[in-house]
């Protein structure tokens, strides 16, 4: 999200989260944000940053969490756990190995499954969630990739004992950061 009146009327829809794109190579990069008064986690998304970047942002915007899409590593996370909700996103394709995630383990509060590409997030593309049965750790995680208003209902299907929420991006969008509320809001009347 990166428009002040597009913030405010997403968040009369009361989301938990509300995601802040802090990488500079995405369409929905934030430069500067304005002070935003929501009541959902302000979450700030970034890939590959430096520590220090991001535990300044953290501290100029007052983060919430921080969701983390890059090779960012298990002693990365660790840094922000006890400051910061900690959402560590990976590329999920058929062939990925589960046990690559046992490191993480303890170091974040959430995983977040998106759908593997060679750019990092907002391909509007989804996943097999039938890969989702391979996940056995007891960390919570989020689901991304491709979810719209044509498969949404499709989501309230998955039963995995671990699947906490689920990210609404660019099948949500007018344009990169401007969100279409209407659709937001048919989308978490069928969620709630």
């Amino acid at each position: 999200m990166k428009y002040p009146e597009n913030i405010e009327a997403v968040a009369v829809l009361q989301p938990d989260y509300i995601g802040f794109i802090f990488y500079p190579q995405s369409p929905r990069f934030v430069a500067e944000l304005e002070a935003v008064k929501v009541s959902a986690f302000k979450t700030g998304v970034f890939v590959d940053e430096n520590i220090g970047k991001v535990k300044k942002l953290i501290g100029k915007y007052q983060l919430d969490a921080i969701q983390l899409h890059g090779g960012e590593g298990p002693d990365f996370c660790e840094v922000f756990k006890d400051k910061v909700t900690v959402i560590k996103a990976f590329g999920i394709d058929r062939h990925f190995d589960f046990a690559t995630l046992d490191p993480y383990v303890g170091k974040v509060d959430y995983f977040m499954f998106d759908t593997k590409t060679s750019k990092h997030g907002g391909s509007g593309r989804s996943f097999d969630w039938l890969l989702l049965d391979r996940y056995k750790l007891d960390v919570p995680f989020f689901l991304s990739g491709g979810i719209g208003p044509e498969n949404i209902k499709e989501v309230k299907e998955i039963t995995h004992p671990q699947f906490y929420g689920v990210d609404l991006n660019s099948r949500f969008e007018i344009e990169p950061g401007l969100k279409h509320i209407d659709k937001l809001k048919k989308a978490f009347d069928i969620l709630r």
